[in-house]
């Protein structure tokens, strides 16, 4: 394997990772804006789990979306208001209507009236009813769990490996969370509890995409221990040693996911794996993301406040001289600076001490007495 694509499958790239940090840092903020703005304003579109009501399912041999809404005036109940879907499956056509909470006969009569314009018998119609309760038990239980695995997963991290990880590991997962919840209420998807167990299900996929970055930037840190390599060059050579890694257990973790999302919901017409595998799948992406561009980045930040590393912070290796790092664990002479506007600044420092040490001293003349 030669050209690009082969250095990239050997970890043999020199992306500019850390350096370019500000880019992903402002990219995520600008995300997280928008999708707390969309909580704040819009809210989220609870599901019929969490905010209690009524559901009818009907075979569509001979009924429309127009016929439902007709049906649905008729008896009192705002079709506005509803949610009416048309499910596609092996068995055929159905309609699903959804609305909030209505007395126990003006369900009667709306599945009597589907059943009548749809040509079916009336039991050939299901009728379910949620209560509010169980939604709300549901989103505490939540609520209780991802505090739970925050706090073990902060334990783990700075046992294994330090609590500067620990922080950027949360950090990165509260942001995964974050703008996934945040995309449903910026298109106004419905919110199931399938959706919420995919939000938890999000958690471990984006630990364990940070994990592998962060085993291999512990593992580069005691490699180049003996060396003066600052931590901006340490998390870019791991980051892209890592790199192939990561793709490829993205797309192997993504296929699946999209298996689910076209066959299952678009296909088959499963709704419950479409709420489920959509939000899989935006939280899967967005792992793969932080790992590179949150976790890392923030842990090196970190990490070069520490005295160790506090005098090369302005130092960063690219290209060539990245290379020889990750293959010798050696730095060149030639140094780049990680902020643009320091680069001529440490260039001329060093070239002017290069320079200085170039030219023995003069000898000095022997006064007479």
């Amino acid at each position: 394997m030669s050209g690009g694509f082969g250095r990239l499958y050997r970890g043999e790239t020199t992306f500019n990772f850390f350096g370019r940090r500000w880019l992903g840092f402002g990219i995520s903020i600008a995300i997280m804006v928008i999708t707390v703005l969309s909580l704040f304003t819009r809210g989220l579109n609870l599901g019929m789990d969490f905010e209690g009501g009524i559901a009818w399912e009907v075979p569509a041999q001979s009924l429309t979306v127009e016929d439902v809404q007709t049906i649905l005036d008729a008896n009192g109940v705002s079709s506005a208001d509803a949610k009416i879907q048309v499910l596609n499956g092996s068995d055929g056509s159905r309609i699903r209507v959804q609305v909030g909470a209505e007395s126990e006969a003006v369900s009667t009569a709306v599945q009597n009236a589907l059943a009548e314009k749809a040509g079916v018998p009336a039991d050939d119609v299901s009728v379910a009813l949620v209560s509010s309760s169980w939604g709300r038990s549901i989103t505490e239980k939540a609520v209780r769990a991802l505090l739970v695995f925050f706090l073990v997963v902060s334990l783990y991290i700075s046992w294994r490996f330090e609590w500067k990880m620990a922080i950027s590991a949360i950090a990165a997962m509260a942001h995964d969370v974050l703008i996934s919840v945040g995309v449903y209420s910026v298109l106004g998807l419905a919110v199931t509890p399938a959706t919420v167990i995919a939000f938890l299900t999000i958690l471990g996929f984006s630990l364990y995409d940070t994990i592998v970055v962060f085993d291999k930037v512990h593992d580069n840190t005691k490699r180049f221990s003996a060396s003066r390599v600052s931590y901006g060059d340490i998390t870019n050579v791991s980051m892209n040693q890592v790199l192939m890694r990561s793709i490829n257990t993205s797309l192997a973790a993504v296929l699946p996911v999209l298996s689910l999302l076209i066959l299952g919901s678009w296909i088959l017409g499963a709704v419950a794996l479409q709420e489920f595998a959509l939000a899989l799948l935006v939280g899967m992406l967005l792992g793969a993301y932080s790992s590179i561009y949150i976790a890392t980045p923030l842990l090196g930040i970190l990490k070069t406040r520490e005295t160790k590393f506090k005098p090369l912070a302005n130092e960063l290796h690219l290209g060539e001289e990245m290379a020889r790092i990750a293959s010798s664990g050696k730095k060149t002479n030639r140094v780049i600076s990680g902020d643009a506007g320091n680069t001529e600044s440490v260039t001329r420092e060093a070239a002017s001490v290069a320079a200085a040490l170039s030219h023995p001293p003069r000898t000095r003349k022997k006064q007479r007495r």
